[in-house]
Formats: C-alpha cells, structure tokens, sequence
C-alpha cells in the first residue's frame, strides 16, 4: 500500500485517484485551469471530494469549461443550472462563475493566457512545501486573491485561492511521508 498524504480517504476511489494523478501536478492548459477556477469557487463551505463526485456533471453543465461559452451564459442558462440537480446550486456562486469567465478572458487578452498570469507569480516555478503541516493561505495566495478580487472576481478568497494553487499544481503540497512528495 502507497502512503498517501492524510487527507486522502483511502476507501474513496475517486479521491484516491485525484490525489495520485493530478492534485499538485502542474497545469498550464488555460481549460484546466478554469475548470479548476470553477470547480474551487463551487467548492466554498463544502467538502473537496462533495465536488470530485460532482465534477463530470459539472463539466457537461458548463459545456466542458468553455471559457467563451460560460461567459456568455444567459439567464435560460443560468435557470438550467440553477436547476440541475446534478451540480451545485448556488445562484450566487453560478452568477460568480460567469461573471469570472468573463474576468478569465480578459487576463488571457492581457497575458496571452491565463497560464502565463498565473505562473507569473511564481516565475514559472513549483513552490515546493517543506513544513510538517501545509498552510490554508499564505502570502502568495493573499496576493492572488487581491489581484483577482481587485479585477471582479468573486469567491476568489485566500483560502479558496490556496486550494486552487495547489490543485494546478503551483504549490506541491504533499506531505513528506506521501509517495508523491518532491525533495527538490
């Protein structure tokens, strides 16, 4: 048996597999990154793994993460999402997701991509934890966090940010006794 990092629930398959193949593996695909956005807004005041069930409903709801089309989400859409039970329904959060969109491809048009805003912060580096216990925030992700808050974003906190940071791949926060762990 691999030793994992604690908080993966070695009974959940699902979390299992996300920890193994993707939590802290860098993403530079500017669709990850905002199925990612999405997926860590929807994730506020709920469980990771409440999400990871509900992701593949939420990505043929969101028409695959389509930036383009999730910005131009009307109110019909909104009413199906809003009634989807399959996904979370949060009409605060549906409203916040569009309205990100539309902030995510201002960025793009800004840098080129959302990749290259994101991985601006680090210098295209992976910051590597090597504390004992792994923080909720820290000050890189305060400084997104008000980076994107200052440009419209919403749901966009620190703590959410943190989250999201490590998801993509950013952080490697892997604990040092996982499998997964880098001693870079």
């Amino acid at each position: 048996m691999k030793n994992r990092c604690s908080w993966v629930n070695e009974n959940s398959e699902i979390y299992v597999k996300y920890h193994d193949e993707e939590w802290g593996v860098p993403k530079h695909n500017d669709r990850d990154l905002f199925e990612l956005l999405i997926l860590e807004s929807f994730q506020a005041g709920l469980s990771w793994l409440t999400v990871l069930k509900k992701r593949e409903a939420f990505k043929k709801a969101y028409d695959n993460f389509d930036v383009k089309k999730v910005a131009n989400y009307d109110d019909k859409k909104i009413n199906e999402l809003l009634n989807n039970k399959d996904i979370i329904r949060s009409k605060n959060k549906i409203l916040a997701s569009i309205n990100n969109a539309k902030i995510f491809i201002q960025i793009q048009k800004e840098y080129g991509s959302f990749s290259k805003y994101i991985w601006g912060f680090t210098h295209n580096k992976v910051i590597i934890n090597k504390k004992d216990s792994i923080p909720v925030s820290t000050p890189l992700s305060d400084e997104i966090s008000k980076d994107l808050k200052k440009r419209g974003m919403k749901f966009v906190g620190s703590i959410i940010l943190y989250s999201y940071l490590q998801a993509a791949g950013i952080v490697n926060d892997h604990e040092k006794k996982c499998f997964k762990y880098s001693k870079n």
